[in-house]
């Protein structure tokens, strides 16, 4: 009962985040007009992952001089480097959900995802709104993921959503250099 009346919670507050939405393309875009917040996605894979319960490492900011387009968006990167690495797959460093909350998505929309609220798992970049969120996603990662990948073959087609993360001051990503 108790995790019943939550999740109807969380809906009706995902709902009224989702009923502010505008046409941004496919990928999550804030303020900074970047995916990921101008979060370089590549940093995620050489960052050492904490166990569940723990905060992630942050991602290292990109540069506003070392981009690519994919996806409809502008991704920054720390480097050429990560930008080469990101240019050869893009698809493999692109969080899931085009960068929405995992566990927004599990309970039927397309909420901000925040780029220091993360998990990898299984290879594929998992981001979330708020960290109580994450609490809740990391009770079930994998049953979370299983009714995602169910839910998104029906929400992916809407609009990315446009509102801004909460509990996220503005990113600190990307440099200007």
């Amino acid at each position: 009962m108790k995790r019943s009346l939550l999740g109807a919670v969380v809906g009706v507050s995902l709902s009224a985040l989702i009923a502010g939405t505008a046409v941004a393309g496919e990928q999550y875009v804030d303020q900074t007009g970047f995916a990921v917040s101008g979060y370089d996605v590549v940093s995620y894979w050489d960052l050492t992952q904490n166990a569940v319960g723990e905060a992630q490492p942050a991602p290292l900011p990109g540069r506003s001089d070392i981009t690519a387009e994919y996806n409809g968006a502008t991704w920054a990167f720390a480097s050429e480097e990560n930008r080469a690495r990101f240019l050869a797959d893009p698809a493999a460093f692109a969080p899931a959900y085009d960068g929405h909350c995992a566990y927004g998505v599990a309970q039927g929309g397309k909420v901000p995802g925040s780029p220091l609220l993360w998990r990898i798992v299984d290879d594929r970049l998992y981001l979330n709104i708020t960290p109580r969120v994450v609490g809740w996603w990391e009770q079930d990662i994998p049953g979370y993921i299983d009714q995602s990948e169910i839910v998104w073959q029906n929400v992916e087609a809407s609009p990315a959503n446009t509102t801004a993360v909460p509990e996220f001051d503005i990113s600190n990503a990307p440099v200007a250099n």
